[in-house]
């Protein structure tokens, strides 16, 4: 099978074009994104799987805590029987930014055997910053496994009183958490560039915080 790796890292300044995949027949493609603290932009992926045994996978990530504007879309088309698809995109928002999501699926009337997946979580930080989400599936053939789901909501007291009555501070069980919210998004990255998205991930927290 052969497999497409792309990977977007948006910092401040930094803009995304609009991107478009068409994944034909045994085709594989993984697209990860980072948005980090102090980014305004807007992400814009479409995928269209047009051949049996395609797969898409979009991991997807973003970090504010400020003012920042973040703009999240996916369109994903299952035209073909037999095709899969995977999203998930998890965001910290602080401070005042905002932030929206609007990602959909669309399962053609003859793509049975279809599998595809989306979720969208959110975590907010502070009481000014905002997030919108809109997950949308529309589904035509009878025989497919699909789902997907959204959550808006905030770090667990319950998990927080658990770590600081064990020693840890406050601020640390907070980042703690947010790095197991946030490390299913970086599942698919290569190898070797797992231990520096890391860091950076775990940087641009504790910059938040």
């Amino acid at each position: 099978m052969a497999k497409t790796e792309l990977l977007y890292i948006l910092r401040p300044g930094d803009s995304f074009q609009p991107l478009t995949v068409n994944a034909g027949a045994g085709e594989e493609y993984s697209v990860t994104f980072l948005i980090l603290p102090g980014a305004d932009v807007s992400v814009s992926i479409a995928a269209d799987l047009t051949g049996a045994g395609a797969n898409v996978r979009i991991n997807g990530l973003y970090i504010c805590g400020a003012s920042e504007r973040v703009e999240i879309k996916t369109n994903i088309r299952h035209l073909v029987p037999g095709t899969s698809s995977n999203q998930i995109v998890n965001g910290v928002a602080g401070g005042q930014a905002r932030a929206f999501f609007d990602g959909r699926i669309i399962v053609a009337q003859d793509a049975q055997k279809t599998e595809a997946y989306q979720t969208n979580h959110n975590i907010l930080l502070t009481e000014g910053a905002k997030v919108e989400t809109k997950p949308q599936l529309e589904i035509y053939a009878d025989d497919v496994k699909c789902s997907h789901g959204a959550t808006i909501g905030r770090l667990d007291e319950q998990e927080q009183f658990y770590m600081r009555s064990r020693g840890i501070p406050e601020d640390e069980a907070k980042f703690l958490q947010l790095i197991s919210f946030l490390s299913p998004v970086l599942e698919d990255v290569p190898e070797g560039r797992k231990e520096e998205l890391a860091a950076l991930v775990e940087a641009s927290l504790r910059s938040v915080l």
